[in-house]
């Protein structure tokens, strides 16, 4: 079985869970959305876990970027950077990167490399087929959207920040879906519940686990979607 997860943002027992529920194996593949690390208790371990499973796919997010622009930096290099880079590095630190920096200091140089490596590798998308359905994976969406665009002629930031219109149909063909972590399913205008959200040519599955929503798991093969009980 294929299955997807978004936004795990540290939460590693919750994460473990959820492995356990949908009975993950050495058979299935697990497609993470992104926003691996940050704002949760151990965004290390939950990233070093995913590392080590051949069967997990990282698509990158906005904090796992984040984490490798500046992680790659020794601190004082980061302090003798212009103001607005300076200024970008404790925003990030204030919007949950700070549990992330604090732990990845205390690793070795070794792991501090193999994570970095890890990180740079993240896809920026993918696309899955199944019983003549598209599935079009990314973490927050695609901005500057056109419906014959490319997606390998989007930019690196078109995946990345800029929040889906979950109020408009993307794709015109109805078996073509845009599958979206980053914008918890709380804050969509007219649903505002910790549930998948599923119209409009969309599957929207970060239902907020860190801040006391849920952690959800969406299967290809069986549309199923799985929950635990988050923070």
């Amino acid at each position: 079985m294929r299955y997807i997860v978004s936004d795990i943002h540290g939460c590693y027992n919750e994460y473990i869970r959820l492995l356990d529920r949908i009975q993950f194996s050495g058979d299935d593949t697990l497609y993470v959305l992104g926003d691996i690390v940050d704002r949760g208790p151990e965004p290390i371990r939950v990233l070093t876990d995913i590392m080590k499973r051949p069967n997990v796919i990282h698509i990158m997010g906005n904090h796992d970027y984040l984490m490798y622009t500046f992680m790659k930096k020794p601190a004082v290099e980061i302090s003798a950077q212009s103001d607005d880079y300076f200024l970008a590095y404790h925003l990030w630190l204030q919007d949950g990167g700070q549990v992330t920096v604090r732990q990845f200091e205390e690793l070795p140089t070794d792991k501090k490399k193999a994570i970095l490596g890890y990180l740079l590798e993240a896809y920026l998308y993918e696309v899955i087929e199944y019983n003549g359905k598209k599935y079009i994976l990314v973490h927050a969406g695609l901005a500057n959207f056109a419906p014959d665009k490319a997606l390998e002629d989007y930019d690196m930031y078109d995946f990345l920040e800029k929040r889906t219109d979950y109020g408009k149909r993307y794709y015109p063909d109805e078996n073509t879906y845009l599958v979206t972590g980053h914008t918890p399913t709380i804050y969509i205008e007219g649903w505002e519940k910790p549930e998948v959200y599923r119209k409009n040519g969309h599957i929207a599955i970060d239902c907020g686990c860190v801040n006391g929503g849920r952690l959800a798991a969406f299967c290809i093969e069986t549309e199923e979607v799985m929950y635990v009980e988050g923070r």
